[in-house]
């Protein structure tokens, strides 16, 4: 090795003077660039080669330029690494939405088609199976219409096409503007509905609309995962001071807590990426879309806020959402490693 620059101390950890004169081989200890180089120093003819750093992890992509004199004691190779680490996060991400997409579109046009054709076959006859059948494709129907409309809300959101307002606004009008859309819903499992707002909380900054769409969400899988006749609690009060950060950072607190199934330790940190399911059959049983939860991610990160799950204590969830007050900060919170997502 005769120089490298900043950037490759930086990605290997190793200094200049530490590289200058030592092997290839030796300096690097990854047997895919080695069999590189030694392949360039035999053809003089230009490579490239991807390989993923073991310790870190991180994926670089390396172009190799034979360089010097032709004899074996002048060739040298010039090699240029970049860090593709993010960009094939990104394809994996791409892939992995496209084959999700593409299982929840195929899942109830699955079934569409299965009926309808059983319908065809000569199940229109009889009235009650073809009743039944109509059902189900109608049902079907609107799982479809769902799915798209969540991942056109979702696509807006995340290209920024959404212009949120920064109104000051009194969360208790949130609260009680999405109880009344929803209290139908929670008395058909019978639930109970408890709120517990501080009317001394200052107004937080945001958009209301956007907002009852976050509770709606929030209070929507409450109720879905609670057992009937279950309890929801939504509450809101100031968050606790944060330690070593300017007063105008203040924050409130929202939560909505159910005395449902629990979400499993495992898959708290997962339960914001969209088409992610802790019960994918429930779930889909329940008319779940599986983007409810990332869309409320997308709003309230939007609004300067965090959003987090709690452990499971003693039962069911607890969702948590911190909202900067009116003329305050972004919230820049440091959550523990136990809630953050």
């Amino acid at each position: 090795v005769l120089q490298i620059n900043p950037a490759l101390e930086r990605m290997f950890g190793i200094s200049r003077v530490e590289a200058r004169g030592r092997p290839c081989a030796e300096l690097f200890r990854h047997q895919q660039l080695n069999d590189l180089v030694t392949t360039i120093l035999r053809s003089h003819i230009p490579g490239e080669d991807e390989i993923v750093l073991p310790l870190t992890g991180r994926c670089l992509q390396i172009e190799a330029s034979p360089a010097g004199g032709e004899r074996e004691s002048e060739a040298c190779i010039v090699l240029v690494f970049h860090d593709i680490t993010e960009l094939r996060r990104l394809e994996k991400i791409r892939k992995d939405f496209v084959a999700n997409v593409s299982h929840e579109l195929r899942t109830p046009l699955t079934s569409i088609k299965g009926y309808v054709e059983a319908l065809l076959d000569g199940a229109k006859d009889d009235p009650m199976t073809s009743a039944k059948f109509l059902e189900i494709i109608l049902k079907q129907s609107d799982r479809l219409n769902l799915i798209i409309e969540d991942l056109l809300e979702l696509s807006k959101i995340e290209s920024g096409r959404v212009s949120l307002k920064e109104e000051p606004l009194e969360l208790r009008s949130v609260v009680d503007r999405t109880l009344s859309m929803i209290k139908p819903i929670a008395d058909k499992k019978r639930h109970r509905l408890v709120t517990s707002v501080d009317l001394s909380l200052p107004p937080v900054a945001g958009d209301e609309s956007r907002l009852v769409q976050v509770l709606t969400n929030l209070l929507d899988n409450a109720i879905k995962y609670t057992p009937e006749g279950g309890t929801i609690a939504v509450g809101a009060k100031l968050a606790s001071p944060i330690e070593n950060a300017e007063p105008a950072a203040q924050a409130i607190d929202l939560s909505v807590a159910d005395t449902g199934i629990g979400i499993p330790e495992e898959d708290r940190p997962r339960v914001f990426e969209r088409f992610y399911r802790v019960d994918k059959a429930r779930s889909r049983e329940l008319g779940g879309t599986g983007l409810g939860l990332a869309i409320v991610k997308h709003i309230v990160e939007g609004h300067g806020g965090q959003v987090w799950v709690e452990a499971n204590h003693p039962q069911g969830s607890r969702f948590m959402v911190r909202l900067p007050v009116s003329g305050g900060k972004r919230v820049s919170t440091q959550l523990s490693e136990a809630s953050k997502v």
